[in-house]
């Protein structure tokens, strides 16, 4: 199932933002009310568990607030992810923790509790529903709302309701089933990526080195040192900053990675790739296990990116096992194995003597390692082949130069974005 999110302003009507304001209040009392009671100074004994936080608060929240059943069941999952946090944070990156605290400025909505029509949607608040308006941008072309609103095929699942500056946003979340038909692509030609938390933050078997993963996990970390010193303030303008500096943040990171997403989409269309290979993603945490978990959220954000971006120009994208690829030889008539054909950046192989930059040489095993799974899935796919810098290989090996103008690249002079 495919994603996307899309953000509309709306319109108010008839006085009902008194009741959104107090719906908010009480998603937030709700909210709080579930961390306090899953919370412990002793981090062995905070309650994550959505089912046991459920189980200990939801009559109490259903007495304490006029909130709906689902909303308060929404409130409990939001507190949940964040003891959840809480508990990564101290057991998987020996960070100091605090409890979370909710801000009274987000409401989570759901299919029954929120209905969404042309030009407005209904609000489940305190006291029955509110109307609202959207309220479109004039020139929706080239936007969100012309790609997913417009589109029938992309159908309205859930939403959050936010509010700033005194205006109302609701973030809505899009579904569709892919379309994307793999058996016609299993004969094509794949672009291998490999993703790095330092250095590069891809690179592709074309020998595009693209993003600055270095220079992203620095942007994080001068945020995370002004974010501290301002909890150590205490004060409420402190806070409202801080609040302000994580939205600039996250809206700066996400559109980094949207970038890079889009500059590996567009590498393999300059190369008539017809799929893109990438790490598996549970494999990609389990081998960088010492990774933020800010760099883990990257890598999800990014594979999600790049997923959405291809999808939309047919590109099929695939995952592999990650194991050795960093150190297997991507040579097409050696692919030797060892631990020490890898240095750093440096890739010579022990056997053939075969030279290449570490992480090219790992893109062009993921892409290999896709045409290996096609070749075993069934007979007559010995046709697919991996995008490399000055050609493309097939599945028996056989290397074809390229002839189109244009499309070699060297990675000591493709962008860093």
């Amino acid at each position: 199932m495919l994603n996307r999110n899309c953000e509309v302003k709306l319109d108010v009507l008839n006085d009902g933002d008194a009741l959104l304001d107090e719906t908010f209040e009480q998603f937030r009392e709700a909210a709080q009310y579930v961390a306090d009671y899953g919370w412990s100074d002793n981090p062995a004994n905070i309650i994550d568990s959505k089912s046991e936080l459920h189980d200990a608060t939801y009559e109490e929240v259903r007495e304490q607030t006029d909130l709906v059943a689902n909303h308060v069941q929404a409130a409990r999952s939001l507190a949940a992810e964040a003891l959840d946090s809480c508990t990564e944070l101290y057991f998987e990156e020996d960070q100091a923790i605090s409890k979370p605290t909710f801000r009274g400025t987000v409401v989570v909505y759901d299919s029954r509790t929120i209905t969404f029509n042309d030009d407005h949607c209904t609000l489940s608040t305190t006291d029955g529903r509110v109307t609202a308006e959207y309220v479109f941008p004039e020139d929706a072309s080239d936007t969100p709302f012309e790609t997913y609103w417009e589109d029938p095929a992309w159908e309205k699942s859930s939403a959050t309701l936010h509010k700033r500056e005194g205006t109302y946003y609701l973030h809505v979340n899009f579904q569709k089933e892919p379309e994307t038909d793999t058996s016609t692509v299993e004969n094509g030609t794949v672009l291998g990526v490999d993703f790095n938390v330092d250095g590069y933050l891809a690179v592709t078997s074309t020998g595009a080195f693209l993003g600055n993963a270095d220079f992203l996990t620095h942007k994080r970390d001068v945020y995370e040192r002004k974010r501290g010193n301002l909890q150590q303030t205490g004060t409420r303008s402190a806070h409202l900053t801080i609040q302000s500096m994580g939205d600039r943040f996250g809206n700066w990171s996400e559109d980094y990675l949207h970038r890079v997403a889009l500059a590996i989409v567009l590498e393999a269309r300059r190369h008539d790739c017809d799929a893109i290979a990438v790490e598996n993603l549970k494999q990609i945490r389990e081998r960088i296990s010492n990774a933020s978990k800010f760099q883990q959220w990257a890598f999800k954000k990014l594979q999600e990116f790049v997923a959405y971006k291809a999808e939309d120009y047919g590109i099929l994208v695939d995952d592999v096992k990650p194991q050795y690829t960093s150190q297997r030889c991507s040579h097409s008539e050696c692919g030797f194995t060892h631990e020490d054909n890898r240095d750093g950046d440096e890739f010579e192989c022990l056997k053939c003597g075969k030279e290449l930059h570490s992480d090219y040489n790992a893109a062009r095993n993921v892409g290999w390692r896709l045409v290996q799974h096609w070749l075993k899935s069934g007979a007559g796919r010995a046709n697919c082949q991996v995008a490399l810098k000055s050609g493309t290989v097939n599945g028996n090996g056989e290397f074809s130069p390229t002839t189109k103008s244009g499309s070699t690249g060297s990675p000591l002079t493709s962008p860093r974005l």
